[in-house]
């Protein structure tokens, strides 16, 4: 489809596109596991936290950076935060990345790791004296060099006879559950407080957080059919970032095809468009290993109370 205006917003009834990807607060909608995954995170960087890590995993667009984002917002005024979103820096980048972030003047132009360490320990211990917590966000964790996660690691050891002086949230992609996993990395896995894993949205939240959008974006009546809404959920795995790719080309090709209403065929015409062939044979085969997987489960459960076991 070459057209590409926004001329279908009033075809629609909409003041504003409603499923743009970027990180509009309005448009925030929390699902049952957004809210647990918020809830983990605030009890980590909060008093619950006892310093060292808090670890937050999930795929690719389910909605990490927008609950960092809702973090930060909530946070106490007696909470300083430093959020670094470009993991890919040499240990020595990321400390002084780590001081820039939280406005911790270097003396001179020396930038050894001793010197960096050595004032980012004095910040602390004066911020400890003031009643102040001190939190250190790493976006995009998973890309983080063993050598950066061995001195993220050693940033912990920062501490007073009763409390860690540091508070460390690692947001990252499923890889990074893995990598903290592995005996070489043991020393920093013992020291994460609280772990979460974001899941992508089940049908019925996919239902809500399309209806959300569309309401907020203006909407009144809600165009996408009950068969459309579950092709977009199979499509699109649940993910928030590919659920708003495909229903803002479904709403585009309803309008081009003057529809009201968007039917299955609408969002099929759209993830040719948008997907690539790649993406929608692995979206498909995962939802085939998760229903194999979940009629296995079902098939050992009735065995076992069948006394075949």
């Amino acid at each position: 489809m070459a057209y590409s205006g926004r001329m279908y917003l009033a075809h629609f009834g909409l003041a504003e596109a409603p499923f743009a990807i970027t990180p509009d607060p309005r448009f925030v909608f929390l699902s049952e596991r957004h809210r647990d995954a918020l809830a983990h995170l605030m009890y980590g960087i909060g008093q619950g936290g006892s310093g060292g890590f808090v670890q937050l995993t999930g795929e690719v667009g389910t909605g990490k950076t927008t609950l960092s984002r809702l973090v930060l917002e909530q946070l106490p005024e007696n909470v300083h935060v430093a959020l670094v979103l470009n993991p890919k820096q040499t240990p020595l980048e990321l400390l002084e990345t780590i001081c820039e972030e939280l406005h911790v003047e270097l003396p001179g132009k020396r930038r050894s790791m001793k010197v960096q360490v050595d004032v980012l320990s004095h910040y602390l211990l004066q911020a400890y004296g003031e009643g102040l917590r001190v939190v250190l966000i790493l976006d995009e964790a998973q890309e983080l060099s063993r050598e950066c996660l061995e001195q993220v690691r050693l940033l912990t050891n920062l501490e007073t006879a009763s409390q860690k002086l540091l508070q460390i949230v690692l947001l990252g992609q499923p890889e990074l559950r893995e990598m903290t996993s592995r005996p070489s990395m043991r020393q920093l896995a013992q020291r994460i407080t609280a772990r979460y894993h974001l899941m992508p949205l089940d049908l019925p939240d996919t239902d809500a957080y399309l209806r959300h959008r569309f309401m907020i974006a203006g909407g009144s009546v809600f165009p996408f059919e009950p068969a459309a809404v579950r092709r977009l959920h199979t499509l699109a795995g649940g993910v928030p970032r590919l659920l708003n790719v495909l229903g803002e080309r479904a709403l585009l090709a309803g309008y081009v095809h003057g529809k009201a209403r968007i039917d299955a065929a609408l969002v099929e015409q759209a993830a040719a468009e948008v997907l690539a062939p790649e993406s929608s044979r692995r979206i498909r085969w995962r939802w085939i290993a998760v229903s194999v997987a979940s009629l296995a489960v079902l098939a050992a459960d009735w065995l076992w109370h069948s006394g075949a076991f």
